[in-house]
């Protein structure tokens, strides 16, 4: 059994996004429109209050922060202070962006998810180092965890409502993908995949919303080969960081339990840490 411990006393309503870089995780909370990082070597915590929900965020190499705000991709300075971007989205008030991740030449990729449950109005976008975006996806319900594999040719992807872990190949030069495969089929857990990252040894681990925890998947054989329970049923994302890399850091969300729900997992909404006996892999800065 894994010890999964809460960090920090901040509670999200909708934690996501988590991402490890320069010795703080940071994440957000979609839903009170917060952006929060925490510094575990000086024991310290921050919080920023933004105008729009952000679904996710990344470092810059240039400083600051590149976020997938629910209307676009914006620039994020420490003060808060936000500079758009690039709304593709601008003429569908029924999506929201959501999750997102840098690839390893440093873009952004996010995509948007249907603000109820409309299915295929949504899209996956990759934001270049010139700050131009491009249609990656479409037909896309609720575009949630991405990831790479260590030499760069693989995309992982998840879009919630389809319950599998699709792989596409990659182009590192220019951002393509193609050839769309299925790797691991979730339809029969409990619970529905969310965000995901890739440890060292090429293993997927993927948060279970409404499924108490995070499984880890092999995607060269599609079997799951680790459970992480978590005390919190709305797992949404997860991360490694620490000195090593050997941390998984975990987000979780209370948004839409029942009062009797929250007396049961009094812990949900917070950020879980715990050790999984594996590496992962660092982030990626916004080249642009």
């Amino acid at each position: 059994m894994y010890q999964v411990d809460a960090v920090t006393g901040i509670v999200s309503t909708l934690g996501e996004g988590p991402v490890w870089y320069d010795g703080t995780l940071h994440w957000v909370d979609i839903a009170e429109k917060r952006v929060h990082g925490y510094n575990p070597g000086r024991a310290e915590w921050s919080s920023l209050q933004l105008p729009k929900m952000v679904g996710a965020l990344v470092p810059r190499e240039k400083g600051g922060w590149v976020i997938a705000q629910e209307t676009g991709f914006a620039f994020l300075d420490a003060h808060g202070r936000v500079e758009h971007i690039a709304d593709p989205e601008s003429h569908e008030p029924r999506t929201r962006f959501n999750d997102g991740k840098c690839d390893p030449r440093g873009r952004f990729w996010a995509g948007t998810m249907a603000r109820n449950s409309e299915r295929g109005i949504a899209a996956l976008y990759m934001l270049d180092v010139h700050g131009r975006v491009h249609v990656r996806l479409t037909g896309v319900s609720c575009s949630n965890g991405l990831c790479w594999s260590s030499d760069g040719t693989v995309m992982y992807y998840i879009d919630t409502p389809l319950r599998r872990v699709d792989a596409f190949d990659f182009d590192p030069e220019t951002g393509a993908i193609a050839n769309c495969r299925t790797v691991i089929d979730l339809e029969g857990e409990i619970g529905i995949p969310d965000g995901m990252t890739i440890d060292s040894e090429g293993n997927l681990w993927i948060a279970l919303w409404n499924g108490g925890c995070v499984i880890c998947c092999d995607p060269r054989t599609g079997t799951v080969v680790e459970r992480v329970p978590v005390p919190a049923s709305r797992v949404t994302s997860c991360t490694f960081g620490g000195e090593d890399l050997g941390d998984l850091y975990i987000t979780t969300a209370r948004i839409g339990l029942t009062d009797e729900e929250l007396a049961e997992q009094p812990l949900a909404g917070r950020l879980f840490r715990t050790r999984v006996g594996v590496r992962g892999t660092p982030a990626v800065a916004y080249a642009g």
